[in-house]
C-alpha cells in the first residue's frame, strides 16, 4: 500500500477527479449527562467522484459517526461538510431528508428488510420514491440476484440478504453509496460476494463509495483507505495496485 504522495506507473489519483465531500474542521461533540464525548477532533477531508474508500479504525474512533454526517444523518457540532455545492452543515432535518433520498444510499451490518415483502418488493420501497430509479429487477440483477426476485427474507442466506439490501441502496442510482460494516455479520466466504458486489456497483455505476470496516484486509480493494484514531485522521494511504475482493483473505 502506498502512501498518498506516492505515485506508480498507470495509477491516477482520485485527486484527479471532482471533489464529491469537501469537510473542513469537523468536530462532533456528543453529551452524555455531565460528560462530553469528542467523537471527531477537527477532521479535514476530501472524497472524489467515483472512488472506492475504506474508513479503517476500531470501535470509537469515529468511523460511524464521519459516515453519518456525511449521509446527512447527523450534523457536526462545528465545522463545514459540502456535498458539491451544497453546504450540509446549515442544513435543517427536512434539506437533510431531501439530500438522503436524492443522492444517498446506504448499508449497514443489519440487513434491515421487510420480512413480509419479496426481494423484489423491499427494492420497490425505493424505487417507487426515485427521481430516476432502476427497476427493482436490474438493481437485484446487478448484486447477482436475478433469480431470487420472488423469495422472502427468510428464503435467502445472509448474505443474499445484504445483497438485497445493496440493490435495494442503489436502485435510485444515488451518487454515494455509504456502507457501514457491510460483512461485518458474515462469515468471510459470503462477506467476499457482498463485497464484489458493492465493489461491481462502484465500478459499473461510477457511484462514490465509503464502507467503514476494523478488518484491515479488507482496505486492500480500495483506492484510498482513510485511518481514524480517537476522532482524527490518523493516516491516508493510496493502493497502487487494487485487490478484487476474490484475492482477499482474512
Amino acid at each position: 500500500m502506498q502512501t498518498s504522495n506516492d505515485t506508480a506507473s498507470g495509477y491516477v489519483s482520485p485527486r484527479a477527479r471532482a471533489t464529491v465531500f469537501h469537510a473542513e474542521g469537523v468536530n462532533k461533540v456528543y453529551a452524555m449527562g455531565e460528560v462530553e464525548v469528542h467523537a471527531l477532533r477537527g477532521v479535514d477531508l476530501d472524497l472524489y467522484q467515483g472512488e472506492f474508500v475504506v474508513l479503517l479504525g476500531p470501535s470509537g474512533s469515529g468511523k460511524s459517526t464521519l459516515l453519518n454526517i456525511l449521509g446527512g444523518l447527523d450534523v457536526p457540532s462545528s465545522g463545514t461538510v459540502r456535498y458539491g455545492e451544497q453546504d450540509l452543515s446549515v442544513y435543517d432535518d427536512g434539506a437533510l431528508t431531501r439530500y438522503r433520498r436524492d443522492h444517498v444510499g446506504f448499508v449497514f451490518q443489519f440487513y434491515n428488510l421487510i420480512p413480509s415483502l419479496t426481494a423484489r418488493e423491499n427494492v420497490a420501497l425505493v424505487t417507487e420514491i426515485a427521481i430516476d430509479p432502476m427497476t427493482p429487477e436490474e438493481a437485484l440483477s446487478l448484486v447477482g440476484l436475478g433469480d431470487r426476485l420472488d423469495h422472502f427474507p427468510a428464503q435467502l442466506s445472509g448474505g443474499e440478504q445484504q445483497r438485497v439490501a445493496i440493490a435495494r441502496a442503489i436502485a435510485k442510482r444515488p451518487k454515494v453509496l455509504l456502507c457501514d460494516e457491510p460483512t461485518g455479520a458474515l462469515d468471510v466466504r459470503t462477506g467476499i460476494v457482498v463485497l464484489e458486489a458493492i465493489d461491481k456497483v462502484n465500478r459499473e455505476l461510477g457511484t462514490t463509495t465509503v464502507v467503514i470496516t476494523h478488518n484491515a484486509d479488507i482496505a486492500e480493494i480500495a483506492d484510498r483507505v482513510i485511518r481514524l484514531s480517537d476522532g482524527t485522521i490518523a493516516a491516508v494511504e493510496c493502493n497502487a495496485h487494487k485487490k478484487s475482493p476474490k484475492e482477499l483473505v482474512w
